[in-house]
């Protein structure tokens, strides 16, 4: 993995076509996208403009020489605020600045002088000598805090710039780093939390994912594209990395006549403009998936939009070009040979969290376990290696749906090892609430959100739990129900693929006064790995909202009225689409 600060700015000009390939130009737009290949290097915006001017990489050697030294107040301006990112940093929120103030106040006015800093963890794969240390660190200098986030990393804040050296140093001795974990790169890579150890996985994505690391993240002629990449790549049958909202995405398949690959999905993500991405319709060898990978990001890089940010993502690319001229591109400017045909996953035969007691494949097991949305805290992560460690165990993983996964557990240990789990606020029989609630940030941290996530998400959670005990009992909850807060509009919390999902807003007090917040509501939401038959956006009711104070009576009020009106075995998100409005809204 690519530690050291890299020195190469990023290319004034596109790569060179391979030799011999065809070139499969798009037709020059009236008003130029800002794609390298099309319209030439030429930065369109400022972002585009500092991007050149000096990689986001190059970075690191001022926060370690300049900026460590002289404190917050020595940052420069656009460093702080754009290439700060390529190494996992952001400003947080200045605590007590109300949600309304969000979209009105600058930047500068929002942060406060500490950072959220993101370890990168592809894959999810951990072992209890480096949750021991990112624990240390958080202890030591971020407050105790620690999130784990529904990308398979870990959050810390409160950290400040002349801390951050050390954090790197001691991070990077046990095999972890901030690097690219922000920014326009490639972001972390999402495995299987079961690769390599699962008796039904077809096929380990371990080895493709450490070669992409390996050679890729830290280089600089990937540094530099429009916006983000997100990657999933899995081999287990319940595709359990959210492969529909991804860039790219591998997923493990059998080919009637080549064996065992992936097939190959490229084009997805939320945020305000959500699209779900589409199956190209190509086996991809596993000798041919870190090719086809780069190629992918590399077309992203060449021929995705640069003049508008809003506009930058690949999403956008694919909706313009279609899945048979992404194709074409990828395999004939690119790979310079043709992907065969291949067939699409089966269904997901269960639910992809791996959350509660399962048999690995070598007769160990393993245990999934649920803290309340993600939330951690530095002590707990040291309390978990202890706890580990007693047992003889020394790997985990994290899962895109904020859990953890405890793996090579004996047998005869198990039930003594969730009992001690449980004593550290961590799960392995969860209500259906608290296995399916997951939350972003929120305004705690948050310079984008609006209201608060964690502790709503807490509370709704413990309400549910009480309210709705007697249709969990009676086996009338028969199905899990994804519970999913945002702070904000931009869905890191993924709420439009929510049985029910919450868009964080402040809404008018009818009796005049201060707003309120609360949420914006999205129903019938799903993806292939949460037990529907296919992925689906959410249903939005046009004003359908709800108070923070009054989520928990509306949830309860909505799941009574499902469990009271479903068609046999009909799922919630199958009754979110087909019911009338009016049993949608029943907490107005």
């Amino acid at each position: 993995m690519t530690t050291t600060p890299a020195t190469t700015d990023a290319p004034a000009s596109p790569p060179a076509t391979r030799p011999g390939a065809a070139r499969v130009r798009p037709a020059r737009p009236a008003k130029p996208h800002g794609q390298w290949k099309v319209d030439g290097t030429a930065p369109l915006n400022p972002n585009e403009t500092w991007k050149q001017a000096d990689g986001g990489l190059n970075v690191r050697e001022r926060i370690e020489q300049v900026y460590a030294q002289g404190g917050f107040a020595s940052i420069d301006k656009t460093d702080l605020h754009g290439r700060f990112r390529w190494w996992g940093l952001y400003t947080q929120r200045r605590p007590g600045i109300p949600g309304g103030k969000t979209a009105t106040l600058e930047p500068h006015e929002l942060e406060d002088e500490y950072f959220m800093l993101r370890v990168r963890i592809d894959g999810g794969r951990l072992t209890t000598e480096q949750l021991r240390v990112i624990g240390e660190i958080s202890v030591e200098f971020a407050r105790g805090s620690a999130d784990l986030t529904d990308r398979q990393n870990i959050q810390l804040h409160w950290v400040r710039v002349e801390d951050v050296p050390e954090i790197w140093r001691r991070l990077e001795a046990v095999g972890l780093s901030t690097t690219e974990a922000c920014g326009d790169v490639p972001r972390v890579v999402l495995g299987s939390p079961l690769a390599g150890i699962a008796a039904d996985e077809l096929i380990d994505p371990t080895p493709t994912i450490e070669e992409i690391v390996e050679r890729y993240i830290g280089d600089p002629s990937l540094a530099n594209l429009p916006r983000k990449f997100k990657s999933a790549i899995t081999g287990h049958p319940s595709q359990d990395v959210v492969h529909e909202i991804n860039d790219i995405a591998l997923v493990g398949v059998v080919h009637p006549e080549l064996g065992i690959g992936y097939d190959l999905w490229v084009g997805g993500g939320l945020s305000t403009a959500p699209r779900l991405g589409e199956r190209l319709g190509a086996f991809v060898a596993p000798e041919h998936a870190v090719a086809v990978w780069h190629g992918v990001a590399s077309i992203f890089r060449d021929y995705g939009y640069r003049r508008m940010r809003t506009k930058a993502r690949l999403k956008f690319l694919l909706a313009d070009w279609g899945t048979a001229k992404f194709r074409e591109v990828l395999e004939t400017e690119y790979l310079g040979f043709a992907l065969p045909d291949g067939p699409a996953p089966a269904r997901a035969p269960y639910q992809g969290d791996h959350v509660g007691v399962h048999a690995q494949k070598d007769g160990l097991r393993y245990v999934g376990v649920a803290p309340i949305a993600g939330r951690l805290g530095g002590q707990q992560l040291l309390d978990l290696a202890d706890l580990l460690e007693g047992f003889g165990v020394t790997r985990l993983r994290t899962t895109p749906h904020q859990k953890l996964v405890v793996l090579d557990v004996r047998p005869d240990d198990t039930e003594t090892l969730i009992a001690g789990l449980d004593a550290l606020g961590l799960s392995a029989r969860p209500s259906p609430f608290r296995r399916n609630t997951i939350a972003c940030t929120g305004i705690e941290y948050c310079k984008l959100a609006i209201v608060e996530t964690k502790a709503t998400a807490a509370r709704a959670v413990s309400e549910l739990e009480a309210r709705l005990v007697d249709l969990v009992e009676d086996g009338t909850l028969d199905q899990p129900i994804a519970l999913n807060i945002n702070g904000c509009p931009n869905s890191c919390a993924r709420i439009q693929t929510a049985d029910i999902g919450l868009k964080g807003m402040m809404l008018p007090n009818p009796e005049g006064g201060d707003p309120s917040p609360g949420f914006q509501v999205h129903v019938g939401g799903g993806l292939a790995s949460s037990d529907r038959d296919e992925a689906g956006l959410g249903r939005t009711v046009r004003g359908l909202k709800v108070t923070a104070e009054a989520l928990p009576a509306y949830v309860e009020r909505l799941v009574r009225s499902f469990a009271a009106t479903r068609d046999g075995g009909e799922t919630f998100a199958q009754w979110a689409h087909r019911v009338e409005e009016e049993l949608l809204v029943c907490a107005k």
